[in-house]
């Protein structure tokens, strides 16, 4: 079986410092990849013209993909977009309502799972095409499991958007819900494919997978587990992708051996040794994946080998994209569309997320105190939602109380003349409107807590 590398070419394509090959063992699988004869060769510059959507597959799995492409445009079903209720009653009622799915249903849950602040959320609202989950630049955004829908023509994906994993340590520090260390490892439980999600442009998280994703996968080996490492718009040097992926997998993809090798290489190149600087595929190589159902806990020994490990050798497949752009994560959602299974949908078609009105809400007001208060001031934050009207006119009226720990922490939610506060009030209004499909008009008042 040959492995293939699978792209697009994007309007901002970015340039690798020297070609590389990809070969396999049958002729038609091998390409020599130059900026001379590249096959996606828009905005033509010195070097090899990288495509940071793709993916590492196999060739049947490529052809499905293809044909799922093709049967899709053959008929779609208009279904209306989906939205959160502003009122929970009918929340609840929409959560409840019976699926109406075809005859020819198809479902797959998908958990990602990752280190803190790795993309997992941004992921997920592009895949859903709606920004229903709270996102920042700092970790621990995501404080508890919830699932988004995305349902296409006969298929219907569940995500299921997971907390960082993280150890009980750090749970003490930042002042975190214990849930914290219990949603991600039960969410997998439910999960027909995991998603691992790695922050490539990070340069001490992407050289190794995180302790706790490590043990995550040793203890469900039998669920089918994708690498995508994301943010590669982010990474400069390009050609550092493969190199990351061969770590990251123990330099095995779908059972397969892999290496990657330059075609030629500069006189400045840094010298790296025969295993980390060839690409090849043997059918000899293939690697037999451990058939034993995974045990309820591991040994000892079975950590410390983890704690050796950089990656992990049974990945089916590896994505390189960025989640904020669309156009990547439509390749990502459509390897989901294909690798649905025959199954009953549960949720009917019109759900987005199972998370409350009021969930949503504060999960918003708590990314814009994230993204606008320094340290562990947000962390230490509570909320009290004091109003929640649904006018006739179509406008939703909603009052939140901040209580904060500290005098100084109250002053700088405040700020200058109320300022910070009217920000993140106004902030979170827009974001709100655009889930509920109304305006929203947003009141914040800070108090602090005795």
């Amino acid at each position: 079986m040959a492995l293939r590398l699978f792209g697009r070419c994007l309007r901002d394509a970015a340039i690798l410092s020297r070609p590389l090959v990809v070969s396999g063992p049958q002729e038609s699988a091998s390409w020599l990849l130059t900026a001379g004869n590249a096959a996606c060769s828009r905005g033509r510059r010195n070097g090899f013209i990288f495509t940071p959507a793709c993916f590492i597959t196999s060739e049947a799995f490529l052809n499905r993909l293809m044909k799922g492409k093709a049967a899709e445009a053959d008929g779609n079903i208009y279904r209306l977009p989906a939205s959160v209720p502003p009122d929970s009653g009918e929340q609840l009622s929409l959560l409840l309502r019976h699926p109406d799915q075809p005859d020819n249903a198809k479902v797959l849950k998908v958990a990602i799972i990752g280190a803190p602040n790795a993309g997992k959320s941004t992921l997920t609202n592009q895949l859903l095409g709606k920004k229903v989950f709270a996102v920042s630049k700092k970790v621990h955004t995501t404080r508890s499991r919830a699932l988004g829908v995305l349902t296409k023509n006969d298929t219907q994906i569940i995500l299921l958007d997971t907390p960082g994993l993280t150890t009980p340590s750090k749970v003490k520090r930042h002042q975190l819900e214990k849930s914290l260390l219990v949603d991600p490892w039960s969410t997998v439980k439910e999960a027909d494919l995991m998603v691992i999600m790695v922050d490539a442009a990070d340069r001490w998280m992407c050289s190794r997978l995180d302790f706790e994703v490590l043990k995550c996968l040793a203890e469900h080996p039998h669920i089918p587990a994708i690498l995508v490492l994301n943010k590669v718009d982010l990474v400069k040097a390009k050609d550092r992708m493969l190199d990351i992926t061969a770590q990251l997998t123990c330099g095995v993809v779908n059972g397969h051996r892999m290496r990657v090798r330059p075609v030629i290489k500069p006189p400045w190149a840094e010298k790296r040794s025969e295993k980390d600087s060839e690409l090849s595929l043997d059918e000899d190589n293939t690697v037999h994946e451990d058939s034993n159902k995974p045990n309820s806990t591991l040994s000892k020994e079975q950590l410390n080998v983890l704690r050796s490990q950089q990656g992990w050798p049974h990945f089916k497949d590896v994505f390189m994209l960025s989640s904020v752009d669309r156009e990547d994560v439509e390749t990502l959602k459509s390897y989901f569309m294909v690798a649905a299974k025959p199954g009953s949908w549960q949720y009917h078609s019109e759900v987005l997320t199972d998370q409350s009105p009021e969930d949503i809400c504060t999960n918003t007001i708590r990314e814009k105190l994230l993204e606008y208060l320094p340290q562990e001031v947000p962390y230490s934050i509570t909320q009290s939602i004091e109003l929640w009207q649904d006018r006739e006119d179509d406008q939703l009226d909603i009052s939140v109380k901040l209580y904060t720990k500290k005098e100084t922490h109250m002053k700088m939610v405040i700020g200058t003349g109320g300022q910070m506060v009217a920000r993140i009030a106004q902030e979170a209004s827009e974001d709100l409107s655009k889930v509920y499909l109304r305006e929203v008009k947003l009141k914040l008042s800070v108090k602090l807590r005795k």
